[in-house]
């Protein structure tokens, strides 16, 4: 393999355009995939014209592109599940049952605590958000809390879904990339999850507490109405999604725990709720609309199926390519080997992390690269210090995951603000959850500087 053949200008300008090619697409609405592939074709003409092989090349892209397949699989499959568990009505009861919680309670408490559960049920940050979070924000809507405080609330508990949902493509990206298992990660998780959680959940109630407002059962009857009239509703329709995050955590592929959720919603849809096999498979390819009797409702029951993911499998595979053709020339490593050279302890390799993982996310606007370009390259790194790679999924999944809907460039922020209408300048002070999380991370790695479980193999 050829080293250090690429100079720092040809390095530079590859970057720099890179960068200009995301930015653009989100700049005139176009898929981050044209700004991937717009990046892949100049460098790989850039290390052609610098010795490297065509054939040296395309190898570096197909083992970038195979180490991550299932990953591809698991993309689509998602979709198709969120999908069929709209339509089976697993996840309009899932909101029905939300909103009887959430009778008498304080509102916005009660709206992060209600979005946090059924996000990691739904494996999207955005897909909660214009389900259960635009329910929420209409029901709202008449209530003393402004809007951007209540967004604030509902963006924190969505993202807990692309931190530790199983059915979650950020989550199984970062999974495949640092070679980890659900099982293994998810328990070092939860060691600054829950903390995180409880923080945030107090911050909420003690801010809707200052509001004194109690959510009136007539704004939640209108749209359980309208969910029991358009679907067959039941306790024991929640049991499915419940023994997929049973099954995940003990350890099943998440491939074969979602497949067993697809076909569980499949014969939900068939034999409860009247659907023919037709309206199904229709489902699962091209999205499901909500028909109730309620407009409101039926503009919340989407999904896109397994079509609307391709272009999210298309955008990871482009940030694969990428990051292969990047790492497998040589070029990335010194840069990181530069950064983190100075690194002599446990701590400050975790705080690295955490931070090259948020600079990426930052400046490439989309959290793909920020997990892939530290997950990969610094494998190495935490196998020298005798940290486990859990810890480097869990840092990631904090940090650079989490601030996604800070940034208003960001893609997350951009359709949050078409989807709820309101700014990320305008709720990111109140995106509690979003910037606790990297907090209270750094604050654990300081706390662990020992070798103690926190963070020894």
């Amino acid at each position: 393999m050829k080293k250090n053949v690429i100079t720092k200008k040809y390095t530079y300008l590859m970057f720099a355009v890179s960068l200009i090619l995301i930015l653009s697409c989100i700049l005139f609405n176009y898929s981050l995939f044209y700004g991937f592939l717009g990046s892949i074709i100049l460098s790989f003409c850039i290390f052609l014209k610098n010795g490297f092989s065509k054939k040296e090349l395309l190898t570096m892209i197909k083992s970038g592109l195979v180490e991550c397949k299932t990953l591809y699989i698991l993309i689509l499959l998602i979709g198709a599940t969120v999908s069929i568990w709209l339509c089976s009505g697993i996840i309009p009861s899932m909101i029905y049952y939300g909103f009887e919680y959430m009778r008498g309670m304080n509102f916005l408490f009660a709206s992060f605590i209600i979005t946090s559960i059924i996000s990691v049920f739904m494996g999207t940050a955005v897909g909660t958000i214009s389900t259960i979070g635009i329910a929420l924000v209409g029901i709202g809507n008449g209530f003393e809390i402004p809007q951007y405080i209540l967004i604030g609330a509902i963006i924190s508990g969505a993202f807990i879904a692309d931190k530790i949902s199983p059915i979650s493509g950020l989550l199984n990206l970062t999974l495949v990339t640092t070679k980890t298992s659900y099982k293994q990660t998810i328990k070092r998780m939860l060691i600054t999850f829950i903390p995180i959680y409880v923080l945030t959940a107090v911050v909420y109630y003690f801010i809707g507490k200052g509001y004194n407002v109690n959510l009136a059962s007539c704004d939640l009857d209108k749209f359980q109405f309208a969910i029991k009239e358009g679907f067959y509703i039941s306790p024991f329709l929640i049991l499915l999604p419940i023994l997929i995050l049973v099954m995940t955590s003990i350890g099943i592929k998440t491939i074969k725990a979602i497949s067993i959720g697809l076909l569980g919603g499949i014969i939900v849809s068939l034999s409860l709720q009247n659907m023919n096999l037709f309206d199904v498979i229709k489902a699962i390819f091209w999205g499901y609309k909500g028909n109730t009797a309620t407009a409101e409702l039926n503009e919340i029951l989407v999904c896109g199926g397994i079509f609307s993911m391709i272009e999210v499998a298309l955008i990871v595979m482009g940030a694969v390519t990428l990051n292969s053709l990047y790492e497998g020339t040589g070029i990335i490593q010194p840069i990181i080997n530069n950064i983190v050279s100075n690194v002599r302890t446990k701590s400050g390799l975790i705080l690295k992390t955490g931070l090259i993982s948020s600079i990426l996310t930052i400046i490439t606007c989309d959290q793909t690269v920020g997990i892939i370009l530290p997950a990969r390259l610094l494998k190495e790194k935490y196998s020298e210090f005798e940290v486990d790679n859990t810890i480097l999924a869990r840092t990631i999944s904090d940090t650079g995951t989490v601030i996604a809907p800070l940034m208003p460039w960001n893609v997350n922020s951009l359709i949050i603000s078409i989807i709820l209408g309101v700014t990320a300048i305008d709720y990111a002070p109140y995106a509690v959850l979003c910037y606790i999380s990297p907090i209270i991370t750094f604050i654990f790695a300081f706390l662990f500087k020992s070798k103690k479980e926190f963070l020894v193999k």
